[in-house]
């Protein structure tokens, strides 16, 4: 008996790319077997509401995008309490998640390694009631990348991502924050947080840290103390840059699940979308939570 899939894309990601690939794509999905539902995204939540109406009638969720389509898939599955495995066509401009996994950069490999169907079990994350894939952020650069103009992100990619970062360096808003771990307490102000299961973000690499692990139960996690003065400003981009963390303006540690209070509303971007504004935030990893078909060198 076939086997059904649901096959959700988005035909703007990464300049279209996958319309090239679609037929291809599909073929070799129909060759393994699968009845195919394809759904071509319509509209932001377009894959979201997708993913939680077919979670328990179809065998397996495809999707392709950038790493927002990916975060509304894993979301709606996540709702509605579904263990259907997912597989991953990434077509974005930067592809954090699917670099983190050592995916194939060929759309046509990826397909093929899905129908390989061999389960990896990845982390997730949960943020107050919502889900994200590999990062939840706040401050400087998080922004970037829902003001940044999709075309523009399309043409530009990193250095779009880049550029609009360094343009607020001199204009940059902090946050006064009391954050709460197991291994880490501090309160201080802060213009970057980024609790990440990925090893890059937003296309820098090892910027959460060398030894990165997918599915080990931890996040890493990134915060960006308040420069002072220029020295310090230096001092926290060359950490960056180096991507070493020798500073007392950057902390870093590894935890399974943090608190963050603020005096005022915070803006969170989840997996480079816009998260809500909260003051209150509890961050907690989700060991395993996500079944993705995924053949990897390294995992």
């Amino acid at each position: 008996m076939a086997k059904k899939m649901l096959f959700v894309f988005n035909p703007k990601a990464g300049k279209g790319k996958i319309k090239t690939h679609l037929l291809d794509i599909v073929d070799i999905f129909s060759s393994h077997n699968y009845e195919i539902i394809i759904r071509s995204t319509q509209a932001p939540r377009d894959a979201y509401e997708k993913a939680k109406e077919y979670a328990d009638s179809v065998d397996l969720i495809v999707c392709s995008g950038g790493d927002g389509t990916l975060d509304e898939v894993v979301t709606g599955i996540m709702e509605v309490d579904s263990s259907v495995p997912i597989g991953y066509i990434p077509a974005g401009s930067t592809n954090d998640f699917a670099n983190s996994l050592f995916m194939p950069k060929n759309m046509i490999r990826v397909a093929e390694m899905i129908m390989a169907e061999e389960l990896y079990h990845c982390d997730i994350g949960r943020f107050n009631q919502k889900t994200f894939a590999y990062v939840a952020a706040f401050g400087l650069f998080t922004d970037v990348s829902y003001e940044t103009d999709q075309d523009l992100k399309n043409v530009l990619g990193h250095v779009a991502y880049v550029l609009e970062g360094v343009k607020r360096l001199f204009d940059i808003k902090s946050y006064h924050m009391k954050v709460s771990s197991e291994e880490v307490q501090v309160e201080d102000d802060f213009i970057v947080g980024m609790i990440t299961n990925s090893r890059s973000v937003g296309g820098f690499k090892n910027l959460t840290g060398k030894n990165v692990d997918m599915n080990d139960g931890f996040f890493e996690v990134t915060l960006i103390v308040h420069p002072k003065n220029p020295l310090q400003l230096q001092e926290i981009m060359t950490a960056l840059v180096m991507a070493e963390d020798n500073t007392d303006m950057i902390y870093s540690f590894k935890t399974r699940k943090l608190t963050i209070e603020t005096d005022e509303e915070v803006p969170w971007t989840l997996d480079g979308e816009f998260g809500g504004n909260h003051s209150y935030v509890e961050i907690e990893n989700r060991h395993k939570a996500l079944n993705l078909y995924l053949q990897s060198s390294k995992k």
